[in-house]
């Protein structure tokens, strides 16, 4: 059996979920032996030109044809039909979250990724997601049968209990998640502008370059609230810097619209945080209801009511740290992530590790 040739749209090294859970499942290969290549294909996606898709077709097509092909859904999902046809039983997809489920998209464009990715699903020989949530949406919403679906949840390294901020400090808010309108900055930024009178600081690590008109609205929005002295837009950082932005934060917010998992939830139940969440997508079942509040996404109202509710309420605080840290011993690890999507692209791998 050829070595396994993941398929993945973009610059790898992007600091995002789904990036990092395809660098983390090369890197874990290495470590399992696993034969596996890393497959660039055009950024483009998910809206390729005719230039790049004959580019990944080239690119596919380059491949042994006895290889597993595991396809990120960035791309798999905007394959046109004929593609996706082309390759029937071949390819293992990997689906973070539906393309057409991305918040800012037009309503055609909506439609025409929902259609495609629905069609180019039929012909995968199985389908990987990273959360029960994403694999019941699949069957019910886009007709797949749950058989071919195996749910491999990205892991989390443990890490030390975070130390939160300075005595006497304001308390300090942390948000992680790439700028884009899907995690939904605008309503957190709205939701504290009413609790100005309070003692906080807000923290945002993620980048600022992948929507820049989102960007830019938000930074004018935290301008014209008279809050740029207490929101800190800070940019993609480094694993280092990340880590210090969690250890010296006391409450981890995430008020994004849609997840198909919420990594970034995982990683502060790691550190023994108290979260405020959406329901929207997985987010619901990825935090344990003790660790955390929960709102529905979009609601600034109810947002600001769960912040004012935490500020100034240490003894809550604790009470739901203390279930984030129970909860970060049986938090999924890399390693056994590596191992179920090896061996769904590998049959038998399980078995052998086993």
């Amino acid at each position: 059996m050829s070595a396994i040739a993941f398929a993945i749209p973009g610059v790898i090294d992007l600091p995002t979920g789904g990036y990092g859970y395809g660098r983390r499942l090369l890197a874990e290969w290495r470590m399992l032996g696993v034969e596996a290549t890393h497959l660039a294909l055009p950024g483009s996606f998910p809206f390729p030109s005719e230039a790049d898709l004959a580019e990944t077709g080239r690119a596919i097509l380059s491949q042994p044809w006895d290889a597993p092909l595991l396809i990120d859904g960035l791309a798999y999902g905007a394959f046109p039909e004929g593609i996706a046809a082309g390759l029937a039983g071949r390819v293992v997809a990997l689906v973070h979250h539906p393309l057409g489920l991305e918040t800012g998209l037009t309503p055609e464009q909506a439609r025409f990724l929902l259609e495609r990715e629905a069609a180019a699903l039929r012909y995968a020989r199985a389908i990987i997601t990273t959360s029960p949530a994403t694999k019941r949406l699949l069957a019910a919403d886009f007709g797949v049968e749950e058989g071919r679906i195996t749910v491999a949840p990205p892991g989390v390294d443990p890490a030390p209990r975070a130390q939160g901020g300075a005595p006497g400090g304001p308390l300090r808010l942390l948000a992680v998640g790439s700028i884009v309108p899907r995690k939904g900055y605008d309503v957190l930024v709205e939701a504290l502008d009413s609790l100005r009178d309070t003692d906080w600081q807000l923290t945002i690590v993620g980048a600022t370059d992948r929507a820049p008109d989102t960007t830019r609205d938000l930074t004018g929005q935290i301008a014209a609230a008279g809050l740029s002295d207490r929101i800190l837009l800070a940019g993609a950082v480094d694993d280092a810097a990340l880590a210090q932005a969690y250890d010296r934060s006391d409450l981890f917010v995430m008020p994004s619209l849609f997840e198909g998992y919420g990594m970034v939830l995982t990683e502060a139940l790691a550190r023994g945080l108290p979260i405020i969440c959406t329901t929207g997508g997985a987010a619901a079942e990825t935090v344990p209801d003790a660790a955390a509040l929960k709102i529905a996404p979009g609601d600034a109202d109810a947002l600001a009511k769960a912040l004012a509710d935490l500020i100034d309420a240490p003894a809550q605080r604790r009470q739901l740290a203390e279930a984030a840290w129970a909860a970060a011993v049986d938090l999924p690890r890399w390693r056994e992530t590596a191992t179920i999507v090896a061996g769904v692209c590998l049959p038998g791998f399980g078995r052998k590790v086993s």
